[in-house]
């Protein structure tokens, strides 16, 4: 199986650039993962919050095979703690899947298409992060799911 993330807009800070890379690198020894980001859209400022998330909506859309399972990051979703999360990931690899989807949106969540195609909704926290953090924070919480499922000491229970 291939767990995949994609997300809307670059991150810009260096640091935060340095410790997604970390956990990439971390992840790599479990699953195959692949970290895509849809570029800003250009002259967002021009359109409203529904033009902008029906436009990266759409290249969200672009990137999602038939199929693949489409799982959010919103604030709406379902929300787990670490070992319940870690479960979540077992169910999908036993199911056979070949593609789990996370999608980060942008500033404005996700167009109605978007939630359409979705197969499910995670929220990470009733919290509200940065789109930049939650980068972080979610591919620290694969790592995390990863080890739990290995009994390795990672995680400390």
């Amino acid at each position: 199986m291939t767990i995949a993330l994609i997300t809307v807009g670059k991150t810009d800070n260096k640091e935060l650039n340095t410790l997604i890379t970390v956990y990439k690198n971390r992840l790599s020894h479990y699953v195959k993962f692949d970290f895509e980001v849809i570029p800003d859209l250009k002259k967002a400022k021009n359109l409203s919050e529904t033009e902008q998330k029906q436009k990266e909506g759409a290249l969200i859309l672009k990137k999602i095979q038939p199929s693949d399972t489409l799982i959010l990051l919103d604030e709406n979703g379902k929300t787990f703690d670490s070992v319940g999360f870690s479960g979540y990931l077992q169910k999908h690899m036993n199911s056979g899947l070949k593609r789990l989807v996370f999608v980060i949106g942008g500033p404005y969540g996700f167009s109605s298409e978007v939630y359409k195609k979705a197969n499910g909704k995670i929220a990470l926290s009733k919290m509200t992060f940065s789109h930049q953090m939650v980068r972080l924070f979610f591919i620290e919480q694969l790592y995390r799911g990863f080890t739990i499922l290995k009994n390795e000491p990672y995680h400390h229970r």
